[in-house]
């Protein structure tokens, strides 16, 4: 009996998994991001507020997917989630260097790596989220791998050397 409750757990720990890993890489690019900032402005603040936003929607979008695993839609909303987070790191970035913000020692060539590696992963999750197509469990196995991937394979993994 136990074991039948745990079995249709599985779901909810599965995405509730996948959301420690997404929030976690979200919060590793934005500290990575914040640490290239020589100073911040009231527009730059509000950018990562929104930023905020998008990361208190991640437990609904969680639930959702959870609650109805089989479901395209419910694939297409955690992706849209991810797809905001993105967003706005990359809105981030790309305001901070026009409005001057970044630190002298912080190169062109390092902003211009965050920024490809934002959009490489976007497109890696965008693919994911379109395997939903064919299964939803195909689509999250491969975002599950592309996450992976962010957060265990960084100095291995051709991706990451954008």
């Amino acid at each position: 009996m136990v074991w039948d409750v745990l079995r249709a757990l599985g779901p909810h720990v599965l995405t509730y998994l996948m959301s420690f890993l997404t929030l976690g890489i979200f919060w590793v690019g934005q500290q990575t991001q914040l640490n290239h900032f020589g100073r911040s402005d009231r527009d730059l603040t509000w950018i990562h507020l929104v930023f905020l936003l998008g990361v208190a929607l991640m437990p609904f979008s969680t639930m959702l997917l959870a609650d109805y695993i089989t479901y395209r839609l419910a694939v297409a909303v955690y992706w849209l989630n991810i797809v905001l987070l993105g967003a706005l790191l990359y809105a981030g970035m790309r305001y901070a260097k026009r409005a001057r913000l970044i630190k002298e020692d912080v190169t062109a060539e390092m902003t211009a790596a965050s920024e490809r590696r934002i959009i490489a992963y976007q497109a890696l999750y965008a693919f994911g989220a379109l395997l939903s197509v064919f299964s939803t469990y195909l689509s999250i196995g491969f975002i599950v791998v592309v996450q992976l991937n962010a957060a265990i394979a960084p100095r291995i993994w051709l991706l990451d050397r954008f």
